[in-house]
């Protein structure tokens, strides 16, 4: 297992747990691998400066909660999912981001990763409601989302800015009261 953390949650092929500093030159050597299958959804840091900028935001920002999805087998990084926007109060509510590394894309590896963050999210980090942001024409995206136990809530035209242009999207969401623990 690349860096020093434990595991925060596992499950039969993954584990799943926080950045460090130290998984930077592997993450974003399987980044630039994943060059062809990311884009043009995604552009997760491809240098180590620009990973340790992610990474830092991702460990110091109180609004963000970052986890390295890692195969058990041998510790590699198969993907990444990041909880942005965490509001606490009467919301309790974080926006998704995600990704898979080429190698582990296809494995049914990011499934159960997300449902172990899912699953932290609503026992640890006490939130009430978990959204995806996705691209109408990004299929594998809507798949995961869907295979977790996603709903699909709404449409948002020009959503996020994006490899230059404002893009739509498809908002997905899960409560805690639909995932049975």
């Amino acid at each position: 297992m690349s860096g020093t953390a434990e595991y925060l949650a596992e499950g039969p092929r993954v584990g799943i747990r926080h950045y460090t500093h130290e998984d930077g030159a592997e993450f974003t050597a399987r980044a630039r691998e994943s060059k062809e299958l990311h884009q043009p959804w995604l552009f997760p840091p491809t240098g180590i400066a620009a990973y340790g900028s992610y990474a830092g935001r991702l460990l110091e920002d109180p609004t963000k909660a970052g986890f390295l999805v890692c195969e058990k087998d041998g510790g590699g990084i198969a993907g990444f999912i990041n909880i942005n926007n965490i509001v606490e109060g009467a919301f309790l509510c974080g926006a998704l981001g995600y990704g898979a590394f080429a190698h582990a894309a296809g494995r049914g590896l990011m499934s159960e990763g997300l449902d172990l963050v899912v699953r932290h999210a609503f026992g640890r980090l006490g939130l009430h409601r978990l959204e995806i942001n996705v691209q109408p024409d990004n299929a594998a995206s809507i798949a995961l989302a869907r295979r977790c136990g996603f709903r699909l809530e709404g449409f948002s035209p020009e959503f996020l800015y994006i490899d230059g242009a404002w893009r739509d999207h498809e908002r997905w969401a899960v409560t805690a009261d639909m995932i049975r623990t």
